[in-house]
């Protein structure tokens, strides 16, 4: 997300830093060129004039710290400024209420409100510990009926029946009765969606918001759609007293013109980011964050955040304490590594999060090949236990079935036995003085031994800002 307006924005903001003070000039030049990406990006001209008004105004009014370079000035103002358009805070989910706290979900057919419901039952299930009923008012099509229990199955919440032939307002109310009986703290509802935006469809989501009187009224948006997306949200919260927007497919929208527009055009905050098909893959959305995101000054909370969801706190401590006593990083250890990161979006994903790493996530992206990821888990598990605790006993005839029992060739396993011990070196380097930042630059091993990768930055390029 945000890749082409990140880029865009951190090459101008870039030619500003070499500037010894800010003028009208040299500011009234910068904003030219951030006014041209933002269009670009499909920002609705009045956030994009707006903010750049703000700007300017802040810009041409400042006292520059001495602590700071005119660049890096104008670049707190800019970011403070993004933050402010998204909505300055994290707006959380109201369900402060007497149970079950009703979610009803809103928007046009194909916006992916069926899948954002069941995104929203695993996040509200996994991370807020709540036992979550879900129930489709959707009686024009009976997939999104089938749909809806295939997810909640999936998941492990309940799902309340619906038929195609009932009216949407008898199902919510028979729902919020099984809801109470048994003892949901929140049910979500999902709703019909047209094509476009028609009478009878807002007539008849009125009348399900009047007759369950939800906690929550989201608007689920293609982000795709850029500024399309503010505009349709808007026509929405004209009709509905929606308290929030969630961008889904928010991972397929290289250019962020529906971030940045709907907060401004609506008047509600955005609460969360459809970051993926997974379950999982439903983000909570931070203004300050992201404005980082945007001018390729990372993400440090929220990699932290997912490590803290994802990785296997278990395995990581066995390996440091196999490590710090000198024992070898074997391939059972390579393994749990590759499916760790691949847990976290792979190397991509989490590159882009460190700060001034888009560069590199994107230089990960063109020369990685995802498959070899799946290829090296694929070879060890071709192997035996001993083969993976010692990997020196696999010799030519072995290298032969293994290659065999995963479908790849000997060649496979030989790049896999070299990436290996060039990790086992990295990992003996890591408790040696210096060693975390010769481990990082030795982290093209792991991308194929310097196969047009750049040079890793020391740690102390990693700093948050």
């Amino acid at each position: 997300m945000f890749d082409s307006l990140t880029e865009r924005l951190s090459t101008t903001l870039r030619a500003l830093g070499g500037k010894a003070k800010l003028t009208e000039d040299n500011i009234g030049e910068t904003l030219r060129e951030v006014r041209r990406a933002l269009l670009e990006a499909d920002v609705a001209l009045s956030v994009v004039q707006g903010f750049l008004d703000a700007v300017r105004t802040r810009a041409l009014g400042m006292e520059v710290s001495s602590a700071l370079s005119p660049g890096q000035a104008f670049l707190k103002i800019v970011h403070e400024e993004l933050v402010r358009v998204m909505g300055a805070e994290r707006a959380e989910l109201n369900l402060a209420v007497k149970p079950p706290a009703i979610i009803l979900l809103a928007g046009l057919q194909g916006a992916g409100k069926t899948t954002t419901a069941g995104k929203l039952a695993q996040y509200l299930k996994t991370r807020e510990k709540k036992r979550v009923m879900m129930v489709s008012a959707d009686v024009y099509r009976p997939a999104a009926i089938e749909q809806l229990a295939v997810l909640g199955a999936q998941v492990g919440v309940a799902v309340h029946p619906s038929q195609a032939l009932s009216s949407p307002e008898a199902i919510v109310r028979d729902a919020v009765v099984a809801a109470k009986t048994q003892l949901a703290d929140v049910l979500i509802v999902d709703t019909a969606g047209r094509l476009a935006i028609d009478d009878a469809m807002m007539a008849e989501i009125k009348t399900l918001h009047e007759a369950l009187a939800p906690a929550e009224t989201l608007f689920v948006v293609d982000a795709m759609t850029g500024q399309d997306a503010a505009n349709t949200a808007k026509a929405f919260a004209d009709a509905l007293p929606l308290t929030g927007v969630v961008l889904s497919k928010a991972d397929g929208d290289a250019r962020g013109g529906a971030a940045l527009s709907v907060r401004q055009i609506t008047g509600r905050p955005i609460k969360f980011l459809g970051m993926g098909e997974k379950l999982e893959a439903l983000e909570p959305f931070h203004p300050d964050r992201m404005a980082s995101r945007i001018l390729g000054m990372g993400d440090v909370l929220s990699l932290i955040e997912e490590a803290e969801q994802k990785l296997d706190r278990k395995k990581a401590e066995r390996l440091a304490t196999k490590i710090k006593k000198g024992k070898g990083f074997d391939l059972e250890d390579f393994r749990d590594q590759l499916q760790q990161m691949k847990s976290m979006g792979g190397m991509q994903g989490m590159l882009e999060k460190l700060p001034g790493m888009g560069q590199m996530a994107k230089a990960a992206e063109q020369s990685l090949d995802q498959k070899r990821f799946v290829h090296m888990e694929a070879l060890i598990c071709a192997m035996t236990p001993k083969e993976r605790r010692f990997p020196d006993l696999i010799s030519g005839s072995r290298k032969q079935r293994i290659a065999r029992g995963s479908g790849l060739q000997v060649q496979d396993v030989n790049r896999l036995l070299k990436q290996h011990k060039q990790m086992q070196k990295m990992m003996k380097k890591m408790g040696q003085k210096g060693g975390m930042q010769k481990m990082m630059r030795g982290m093209g091993a792991l991308m194929g031994g310097g196969g047009g990768m750049p040079p890793m930055p020391p740690p102390g390029g990693l700093r948050r800002r």
